[in-house]
């Protein structure tokens, strides 16, 4: 059976049920985790009496989590395979959504959201590094594109759910939000425990799209925890450099999208959530789109591509203050939200192959998430400063375009990139 390459006696390839399990995974692993945040937090930060500096604060404790993950959850996933460590961080973030919740004060919520940064971080890289395995080269942009797609139907359930909530239970909403969110994320670790499987010889399989290849140097078996192998390639580093103009760009946007919507544009709760929900909807198809574009075009052109409309999105956001601008922002960001992420991982199973990716999508994750680290610091602390959010989407809108020119400086042997 294994001789098959990529096919499945009978029917489909089990390749298919991994990504969509690695779509449910990353929906609660980011798309409630971390964007639940965004429409939850104009109500949370009332109920706890926050400055806007809190409540950025509260959104860089949780990129630090995030952050600390980052390298460790590669090597965890690479000892341990990547289906244990998932199911294990995703009920930390349950946990933590509770205590979130059940925060009396600033100073317990920031905890809770650092703790589930940190369960995001030690699922959300576990979940991508499982494509170059189940994936070849051919189809591990496509395969990426499909997963990330998680995030949008976070969204998309968020936007919905969450102002549904707030109406339903007034000031308090917003802990009923964490307790809804909470019991989400445990129904996901239980299903990803039970669904997923490290590797297609798990299966008797072999990845679809034919054997898995490893371009330049030839990652041995035995090499698997050779982590120099990751720390010792330029590339990698360029794309970790990249990768941190992104996190710092687009954790601004999606952090306080619905603050700057409810308090400086005029939309009320319902609305900005509406038009949250159909962000996530439209995004669906951005990894699809970018990943696929990127098999073609090559990574590097991808990610310049991409880099170039998220600045026009983020400008437009900070300066445009009319419906047309905020629609028009919100469109552009949709079309390419998960676009990044999906290049990202892509681009390390053609660098370092199967056994290394989750290694190597680690080491770029932790130059990504200093990028949000720092994205949320800066961007509420100009917000207190100006009395506006807008200064700070310009600012996102620059290091996007820095991103469009470092992207065409990529340079490496491997002709995925």
């Amino acid at each position: 059976m294994g001789g098959e390459s990529g096919r499945q006696r009978g029917g489909l390839h089990y390749g298919w049920i991994i990504a969509i399990m690695g779509v449910i995974t990353v929906l609660g692993a980011l798309g409630l985790a971390r964007f639940g945040y965004t429409m939850i937090l104009p109500s949370m930060k009332e109920g706890l009496g926050l400055t806007d500096s809190q409540a950025g604060d509260l959104a860089t404790a949780n990129m630090i989590g995030y952050l600390v993950m980052a390298v460790t959850c590669g090597y965890l996933a690479s000892r341990f395979g990547p289906r244990v460590v998932i199911a294990i961080f995703m009920c930390i973030i349950s946990g933590s959504m509770i205590l979130t919740g059940m925060a009396p004060n600033y100073q317990v919520a920031l905890i809770g959201r650092l703790l589930t940064g940190v369960g995001s971080g030690g699922t959300n890289v576990p979940v991508m590094g499982l494509i170059p395995a189940w994936f070849g080269a051919k189809r591990r942009g496509l395969a990426t594109g499909i997963v990330v797609s998680g995030s949008s139907f976070g969204m998309v359930m968020t936007g919905l759910l969450v102002p549904a909530i707030l109406s339903r239970w007034g000031g308090i909403g917003w802990r009923y939000s964490w307790f809804y969110l909470s019991c989400f994320a445990l129904v996901i670790a239980v299903l990803g425990y039970v669904i997923l499987r490290n590797h297609p010889r798990d299966k008797g399989l072999s990845p679809i799209g034919g054997e898995e290849t490893v371009s330049a140097a030839a990652v041995p078996r035995s090499a698997a925890l050779q982590w120099g192998l990751v720390y010792r390639s330029a590339p990698v580093w360029h794309l970790a450099l990249i990768y941190v103009l992104f996190g710092f760009s687009y954790i601004i946007y999606t952090t306080f999208f619905a603050r700057y919507l409810t308090w400086e544009a005029g939309f009320t709760t319902e609305a900005a959530g509406a038009l949250w929900s159909v962000v996530g909807m439209v995004s669906i198809i951005s990894g699809f789109i970018w990943g696929t574009v990127s098999d073609i075009v090559g990574r590097k052109y991808g990610l310049a591509i991409v880099y170039f409309l998220q600045f026009l999105c983020f400008t437009i956001f900070g300066l445009w203050k009319a419906p047309a601008g905020y629609y028009l922002s919100a469109l552009l960001f949709a079309l390419t939200a998960w676009s990044i992420p999906c290049i990202m991982a892509a681009a390390s199973g053609d660098l370092l192959g199967a056994r290394l990716a989750p290694a190597a999508l680690g080491f770029m994750t932790l130059f990504f998430g200093v990028g949000q680290a720092s994205g949320t610091f800066v961007g509420g602390r100009i917000a207190d400063f100006t009395g506006s959010y807008a200064a700070a989407f310009v600012i996102a809108g620059a290091a996007a375009l820095i991103g469009v020119v470092a992207s065409l400086f990529l340079r490496a042997p491997e002709k995925a990139l």
